[in-house]
């Protein structure tokens, strides 16, 4: 684990970090928060959106404060692998910086975008060898990074105690954005698909193991009927008797400014089920 930066924050310490990762092929970015005091603390893994890096959700979401009240850590890794070597797109929505936290099966993106293994086995891994972080963790995210949030807490929950998500892509299978993703990361058979899709997975009860799912919503993001359909994670919870909290926030939109006014609310969510 290579030290890029430090600094002092609510009486813990940031730091700013970078590791090799077998999974990726790359130097991965993260930062780590840990509260003040003596460790192993449990901790919270965050999933940025489309076009973030690893300092997006550090600077612009506020979360410090909470968890340092509530004795948490969190990690928030980049969203994908990086390099003059990595294969990319002039979109936004594809290539580095959008790498929707699956394992991709077609080339170009087979070597290096492998964002499933790296989160659930070579951050956790490594950030539990380095900081002290007890083997005790949630996960959440947003957007992109709230579809990877769900699906990674239901294919993997013997690794998270608990899950939430701001404005997440609730059903990647039904919207533009996973489509896309979809088509050229993963095999053309779009039942293929049904493994990395929050609504589908919740539907086939694959969310049972979670007590409560704890989703932010504002009424005016500008991507909300197009792209992130969070009804339908309420007619599969529905369907499957999963609860499902989804607080539909009057006139925030998709920005952090959104995330920032709600964070402390899933920081003590997570910190509850982590005690």
């Amino acid at each position: 684990m290579e030290i890029r930066a430090q600094h002092r924050v609510h009486g813990g310490t940031l730091t700013y970090a970078q590791h090799q990762s077998a999974a990726t092929g790359t130097p991965m970015r993260l930062s780590v928060f840990t509260p003040p005091g003596e460790g192993p603390f449990p901790y919270l893994i965050w999933l940025s959106g489309l076009t973030c890096t690893e300092d997006n959700f550090t600077t612009k979401a506020g979360a410090y404060g909470a968890a340092a009240q509530h004795r948490v850590a969190i990690v928030a890794p980049d969203t994908s692998p990086r390099g003059e070597c990595v294969a990319d797109d002039p979109a936004y929505d594809l290539g580095q910086g959008a790498g929707f936290y699956i394992d991709a099966t077609q080339a170009p993106w087979t070597p290096h975008f492998k964002m499933e293994s790296y989160i659930t086995r070579d951050l956790i891994t490594t950030v539990e060898a380095a900081f002290p972080l007890a083997p005790k963790r949630s996960i959440f995210g947003h957007s992109m990074g709230g579809h990877g949030a769900l699906t990674l807490a239901m294919k993997y929950p013997e690794l998270f105690k608990s899950v939430s998500a701001f404005a997440p892509i609730s059903s990647p299978t039904r919207c533009s954005w996973g489509e896309k993703a979809f088509t050229a990361y993963l095999d053309p058979n779009r039942d293929t698909w049904r493994a990395h899709d929050a609504a589908l997975l919740i539907e086939v009860g694959r969310a049972n193991s979670f007590d409560d799912i704890l989703v932010d919503q504002g009424t005016g993001d500008q991507f909300l009927e197009n792209q992130l359909r969070p009804e339908l994670l309420e007619q599969a919870a529905a369907k499957a008797g999963q609860k499902l909290t989804l607080r539909r926030q009057e006139g925030y939109d998709h920005s952090y400014f959104f995330m920032a006014s709600f964070v402390a609310d899933h920081v003590a969510f997570h910190a509850a089920r982590l005690a």
